[in-house]
């Protein structure tokens, strides 16, 4: 398949900038399994599920990855914590007039933080800090926003960038769809008996990287660390048993929990790398449905959520967003979408 496939006119004013007022003042657009379209508010969502459903929650949590400073020989710079690997460890971008060599120390958050450069893994600095990294980024960092959302990051960003769920720290980018459920929300589901999962996928800030090559077969998908806990592969086996559906709230659980499918034994507890590129033609093994943000044009989010639904009624249902004037990406508004018996079959 051809990038272009996935490609759509967004008007720059409908990417959200901000949170809406509340979590769940969103709007909720409603891609059935037959293809229809259904504007709804995230309110709504409760009247889309059934008794018996299960939800699978991504609980990683944003940290405040992002570091400047300079160089000691003077140079500006700017890291963007990808993986830590160890306590004061971790594997970074870095953003300089010219790459810094092994040996280098940088002098980050006005000297507070001084780092050292290790050495190189491909695109990845890694870097050496003198204490906890964790411990550090939260009294320096800034929170991560994403490379569309123009403002510097303020109060506002550093509880709303964070599900309400959040528990693991790792995520240099926050599982959107998540953003949109308060605590009301999740006690009123459990009062209509969903059933709740968590799972963990630490998102890396490669999922805002764009699709380079032309045939998305030639494309190398971004590695990123998760964990499905024992526990969870015993709640769907047990939905499944019971008629129930199993609904990922964000791509990333749907990557977590397709990743286990193929990686695991379905039983055992499951963690590592993932690099599972999901595209039309892909065989769902533990999603019958997703909640999720609409996403970039030619990006991999948008191939996955073709092959949940089908190219052609996702086409038709971000034209329908856009006519109706949805807000767009990390701050927007959310999709429920059903899949598809036929999206595992691609549409050019």
């Amino acid at each position: 398949m051809d990038i272009s496939q996935f490609d759509y006119e967004l008007p720059p004013e409908l990417i959200a900038q901000h949170p809406a007022e509340r979590r769940d003042a969103s709007r909720l657009l409603h891609l059935d399994a037959a293809g229809g379209l259904h504007d709804l508010h995230f309110t709504d969502l409760p009247g889309l599920l059934r008794a018996g459903d299960l939800l699978v929650f991504n609980n990683t949590r944003v940290i405040k990855a992002r570091l400047r400073g300079r160089k000691e020989t003077g140079g500006q710079v700017e890291v963007l914590v990808e993986r830590i690997l160890a306590p004061t460890r971790a594997l970074v971008h870095l953003r300089s007039s010219k790459s810094p060599h092994a040996g280098t120390r940088l002098l980050l958050a006005d000297g507070a933080i001084q780092a050292e450069v290790l050495g190189r893994q491909g695109e990845l600095f890694e870097l050496s800090f003198p204490s906890p990294l964790l411990n550090l980024l939260e009294q320096y960092g800034d929170v991560p926003l994403p490379p569309y959302i123009t403002h510097a990051p303020a109060a506002e960003d550093e509880s709303r960038y964070q599900t309400v769920y959040a528990e693991k720290p790792g995520a240099v980018a926050a599982p959107t769809a998540g953003l949109h459920f308060d605590q009301a929300m999740l006690d009123r589901l459990k009062t209509q008996d969903i059933g709740e999962a968590f799972v963990t996928l630490h998102v890396g800030a490669g999922t805002f990287q764009p699709v380079r090559v032309t045939n998305i077969s030639e494309h190398v998908m971004h590695s990123e660390r998760y964990v499905v806990p024992e526990s969870v592969f015993a709640q769907i086996h047990e939905t499944r048993a019971r008629g129930g559906r199993v609904i990922a709230v964000g791509t990333t659980s749907v990557r977590s929990l397709e990743a286990a499918a193929h990686e695991g034994d379905g039983v055992h507890t499951c963690e590592g790398d993932t690099r599972l590129f999901i595209t039309p033609g892909y065989t769902f093994q533990n999603v019958d449905a997703l909640i999720t943000n609409f996403h970039l044009p030619q990006s991999t989010l948008l191939m996955l959520v073709s092959a949940l639904a089908g190219m052609e009624p996702i086409r038709r249902a971000y034209a329908h967003a856009v006519q109706s004037r949805y807000r767009f990406f990390s701050y927007g508004d959310a999709m429920f979408i059903e899949a598809a018996k036929a999206a595992s079959s691609p549409t050019s």
